[in-house]
């Protein structure tokens, strides 16, 4: 993992030099970063614009793994995919870190966590989703603005309490999430694959197995997991996708046990696809923050009308659609809102 592979997969010219590969970086949020710092490893000269947004990037890092570090002490939620990702690269090169993924144990200690970010941090958006059917699952995304926020990404942190959502309708919710470490990261990686199958696995995925590489995977075990995950598909695709940049190492022969994995799933699919029931996720449409409501461990669900759900949260207030809502469904909504408010 070093700058000659980031020009391969960024398809840069070496001869163009490391402003180019900074340049192409830029298509992506937050792999400027990682292109900062590998040319900092390198000893590449630059001026004190670009070692500030580096500086700033490590900043956002160090603090997400400091709130993961706080939360999981005091709510019992822990960081899957990115933060734990990060660990596995050498040491100076920073992992982009778009988003602070959590999970939760449960409803009670997601909203918990959310009631601290919320109480802590200037949070300005508040993202709700409801996955599957009885029992739902619940997924948070919070955001608040950077130091600089035109220059700079938003903080964005995703808290659920299912840790791989699966595609709502083939492969199901699986809230629990249990294995070593590095074959989390891995099965995380093959989730996140699932969820965007119709696009190639980008260069940070690629990265992300590249630091993988070095770690005592046991193939049969790991080939095993990842088949009981339902994603032994996807681990195929981005392990074949990697192979062609980067050495597997253990995961060569993690790869080669797929195989079995690979016709069982295909054929759990495929028998699913005519059974099975869908369950979009059903998202919240912002109908009002509220005051902190301390004493509530869970969301509410009120149906006061066929073609109105909504979902009161310890934090704010919300209209749930499979589709964006319409002003009449809000207005209708908001409505039931203030009805909800003169009884309680």
């Amino acid at each position: 993992m070093n700058t000659a592979l980031l020009y391969r997969l960024l398809d840069a010219d070496p001869a163009a030099g490391p402003a180019e590969l900074l340049h192409r970086a830029r298509a992506g949020r937050h792999l400027a970063h990682l292109v900062l710092s590998a040319l900092v490893r390198d000893g590449v000269r630059m001026g004190e614009p670009a070692r500030a947004e580096l500086r700033r990037a490590r900043a956002r890092a160090s603090h997400y793994a400091r709130l993961a570090t706080d939360l999981a002490r005091s709510t019992g939620v822990r960081a899957i995919r990115g933060l734990p990702l990060a660990a596995y690269y050498p040491a100076g090169l920073l992992r982009p870190l778009d988003t602070l993924d959590l999970v939760a144990p449960d409803e009670a200690a997601l909203w918990q966590a959310v009631i601290r970010l919320v109480t802590d941090h200037p949070v300005e958006h508040i993202d709700v989703s409801l996955l599957g059917e009885r029992p739902h699952h619940t997924a948070v995304t919070v955001h608040w603005p950077a130091d600089d926020p035109l220059v700079d990404p938003w903080y964005r942190v995703h808290l659920t309490t299912a840790a791989l959502p699966g595609d709502g309708s083939a492969v199901p919710v699986r809230p629990y999430l249990v294995a070593d470490e590095h074959v989390e990261c891995l099965i995380a990686l093959a989730e996140s694959h699932l969820q965007r199958s119709a696009r190639p696995p980008g260069p940070v995925t690629l990265l992300d197995i590249a630091g993988l590489t070095r770690q005592p995977f046991e193939p049969a075990e790991t080939a095993a997991v990842l088949g009981a995950y339902r994603l032994a598909p996807e681990a195929a695709i981005l392990l074949d996708h990697a192979a062609d940049h980067v050495p597997l190492g253990s995961l060569a022969a993690v790869r080669a046990e797929l195989a079995p994995e690979l016709a069982a799933e295909h054929r759990r699919r495929a028998e699913t696809a005519t059974t099975a029931p869908s369950f979009p996720s059903r998202h919240g449409t912002l109908l009002r923050r509220t005051v902190i409501r301390h004493d509530w461990d869970k969301a509410r669900l009120l149906a006061p009308a066929p073609e109105t759900l909504l979902l009161l949260t310890p934090v704010a207030d919300y209209l749930l659609t499979p589709t964006p809502a319409t002003p009449t469904t809000r207005t209708a909504a908001l409505q039931a809102l203030h009805r909800w408010d003169t009884v309680c």
